[in-house]
């Protein structure tokens, strides 16, 4: 698992060069409700490292606005820095585009309260989550259950479990792969496969691939996902 991190890493970062520009610029407003002091700031991930592309200092009023030129549509952070000693950073992800992106939240419930609205493939992401969602809450139940089973010692359990989030996990894959062939003009389908079934069979991540349309086939994760894929079958 850690190769294919790898491998993911290192493609995402060759790709990240050579797109064409669109010459519209992507403009983020919004608001931390909450927020009184610190620091807002848009970055990327470039090589596993964050990149602040810009900042603004908060001293009462949490509006902010960004404004950059994206390659790519490709997953931004908009990340907060507090102005103590506790060091803590917290990090909301959005799928950026040369659009005009409003993102409003709260300091409390940072991630889980953010309302993001502009972004078509933040749109798809969002419905790629509830889609999930059931699968995840079913694993997480299965994960109770084999806990509770293996402080009672029932092997029984624990071998039906097994089973299950096996069969879980497989219709969890199929259910991306197919989400992602219903968005073949959208960059989160690369995205998707790269990020969640990295792992699946190279035919999967293929067969996708090849329903890409030429435009998406040309974005950052479009070029990422056929690097990968041939990294995966020389690994093979």
């Amino acid at each position: 698992m850690r190769i294919f991190f790898g491998i993911i890493t290192a493609v995402l970062f060759l790709t990240s060069c050579g797109n064409n520009v669109s010459g519209e610029g992507m403009i983020v407003t919004g608001k931390i409700d909450g927020l009184r002091k610190g620091k807002i700031l848009l970055q990327k991930l470039e090589d596993t490292l964050f990149i602040s592309v810009d900042s603004v200092i908060v001293d009462g009023n949490s509006e902010f606005e960004f404004s950059e030129e994206i390659k790519s549509p490709e997953v931004y952070y908009l990340t907060l820095q507090f102005q103590d000693s506790s060091n803590v950073v917290k990090r909301l992800p959005f799928f950026a585009e040369n659009v005009q992106i409003d993102i409003i939240s709260d300091l409390e419930n940072y991630e889980t309260a953010a309302k993001i609205s502009g972004s078509t493939n933040q749109d798809k992401l969002n419905e790629y989550k509830e889609l999930v969602r059931r699968y995840n809450d079913q694993n997480l139940e299965l994960i109770e259950s084999t806990l509770n089973a293996m402080k009672e010692g029932n092997d029984s359990v624990l071998t039906a479990n097994e089973l299950k989030q096996n069969r879980l996990m497989v219709s969890k894959y199929l259910a991306t792969v197919n989400f992602a062939m219903n968005q073949k003009d959208y960059e989160v389908a690369p995205y998707l496969m790269l990020t969640e079934v990295y792992d699946a069979q190279v035919k999967y991540l293929d067969t996708v691939y090849r329903t890409l349309t030429p435009k998406i086939k040309d974005s950052k994760y479009g070029k990422a996902l056929e690097s990968f894929i041939e990294s995966r079958k020389e690994l093979d």
